[in-house]
């Protein structure tokens, strides 16, 4: 098992930022304010809009779902339509000082690529994913023979867009390979930080990661 430390930076608690996902909050905890930022995959938009207006980022974003899109245009976000397995082209390098990508991962047909292009337009990427080495998903997938669902992300094996499991270890390995520096890394089980880091592909329901490029 991978052992990687965790943060024990103190996350501020504006009352803005309590109606935000639980993963949510710890990325808008690692954000600078005034920062520039682009939230891939940004959904209705709540990351972003907090962010915008709680933190004075120069925020934009993107997403597949054209209901999204709108959701976002309504709170007055600089959000288009795309496709993030068709990469990041119309961005050039260095346009932004984070990228973003929340629960999105296990959904992309090429990580390796999207994780590239986001350190490609943005100084330090964040991610947040669910976990699949969490000790409850073995033991179910143990006794019952079948894959899980995540507490953080309830997405059945066959449901649309297809989705490929992986465990915080998984991922750490990932990063060693390709050459992505690991800056800080947050472990959570059920929306609370875990604080048993040595096991923390057993404890944690959902894992976020602030990298950069070696």
């Amino acid at each position: 098992m991978t052992a990687l430390p965790t943060s024990h930076r103190a996350e501020p608690h504006p009352w803005g930022a309590l109606g935000l996902r639980p993963d949510l909050r710890i990325i808008a905890a690692m954000i600078p304010p005034g920062s520039r930022v682009l939230d891939l995959g940004c959904g209705n938009g709540e990351l972003l809009a907090y962010l915008v207006e709680q933190r004075q980022v120069m925020g934009r974003g993107v997403e597949l779902s054209e209901e999204g899109v709108l959701a976002c245009v309504r709170r007055g976000l600089s959000v288009r339509q795309g496709n993030l397995n068709e990469g990041l082209a119309d961005y050039p390098d260095a346009s932004f000082d984070y990228v973003i990508l929340s629960q999105t991962l296990p959904f992309l047909n090429d990580p390796t690529r999207i994780l590239a292009e986001m350190l490609r337009v943005g100084k330090r990427a964040i991610v947040s994913f669910p976990n699949w080495g969490y000790w409850r998903y073995r033991l179910q997938l143990f006794i019952t023979g079948c894959m899980p669902e995540t507490a953080d992300l309830p997405h059945r094996w066959y449901d649309a867009p297809r989705m490929q499991a992986f465990t915080i270890t998984d991922f750490a390995r990932f990063c060693r390979a390709v050459g992505i520096t690991i800056h800080e890394a947050v472990y959570l089980a059920h929306g609370r930080r875990v604080s048993i880091w040595k096991f923390n592909n057993l404890t944690a329901t959902t894992a976020v990661f602030l990298l950069s490029r070696q």
